[in-house]
């Protein structure tokens, strides 16, 4: 069984592309079967990746409308996870998205051909709350919040769980809330640790164990196109993702059980 994570923050800076790559490499180190959708404009999540895409190579913007099949987009990275590339291409998609009909499910119609060859589909979603994010969180089973301990950093987390919420009532029932995970923490800061405080107040069980340091290794890591992991696999951020990627897995095979029952 696929789970397709949507990895999302309304708020940019959080350390949502920094997740999306690493907690991809980091299940892939697992022996999962891992492939990261690069929905965001930027296409940071592609060169983060290694990829540097050509104007005649498909990416998710032409597989988004239909215009080429999902397999013929899929590149296979040096980590081990195979992902669907974005860049500029996709704000096209963006903007054509407004005039179709059932918008919010091309992706996910898109991702049927091949979840099963897939044990996680994460996609890395724009900041904001467009129709672009829309469409990711309608295919997604779950999300997974990064959230940076600083002013502002619940409130921007109470309207996306609202939009979870809208989205739960309409289009994608089964949409549930993997974790919310705390970024770039800084143990030293007392505002940081007051803000980390306040999550597990107001979120309990569903903040995450694992937290993700401020780490320089972790930082230089996507301007050499490469994740933490392949950059220096004893770099803090490294280790760090590696444990999250076994709590993911831990609460996913939990949720599996629970089904089974």
């Amino acid at each position: 069984m696929c789970e397709i994570i949507a990895i999302t923050n309304q708020k940019g800076g959080v350390g949502k592309t920094t997740s999306a790559i690493n907690l991809a490499t980091s299940l892939a180190a697992t022996r999962r079967r891992i492939l990261l959708v690069d929905f965001d404009p930027q296409g940071n999540a592609s060169t983060g990746s290694g990829i540097s895409l050509k104007t005649d190579d498909i990416t998710t913007k032409e597989v988004l409308l239909g215009e080429n099949n999902i397999t013929e987009a899929i590149f296979k990275t040096e980590a081990k996870f195979d992902i669907i590339a974005s860049d500029r291409r996709l704000t096209v998609a963006e903007v054509k998205l407004l005039q179709l009909q059932n918008r919010e499910y091309l992706l996910k119609q898109a991702l049927l051909e091949v979840q099963s060859n897939y044990d996680y589909i994460l996609i890395d979603c724009p900041p904001g709350l467009n129709e672009l994010a829309v469409n990711a969180l309608t295919a997604a089973s779950s999300v997974l919040v990064p959230v940076q301990c600083e002013y502002y950093a619940l409130e921007g987390l109470a309207s996306l769980v609202a939009t979870i919420d809208q989205l739960r009532k309409t289009a994608n029932p089964g949409l549930s809330i993997a974790g919310v995970l705390r970024t770039m923490f800084d143990g030293r800061n007392r505002l940081a640790n007051q803000v980390s405080d306040q999550l597990v107040a107001h979120f309990g069980s569903l903040v995450l164990d694992t937290i993700i340091p401020r780490n320089v290794r972790l930082a230089e890591a996507p301007s050499y196109g490469k994740p933490a992991l392949l950059y220096d696999n004893t770099s803090q951020g490294a280790i760090t993702y590696l444990a999250l990627a076994g709590e993911i897995n831990a609460k996913m095979s939990q949720r599996l059980l629970a089904v089974n029952e």
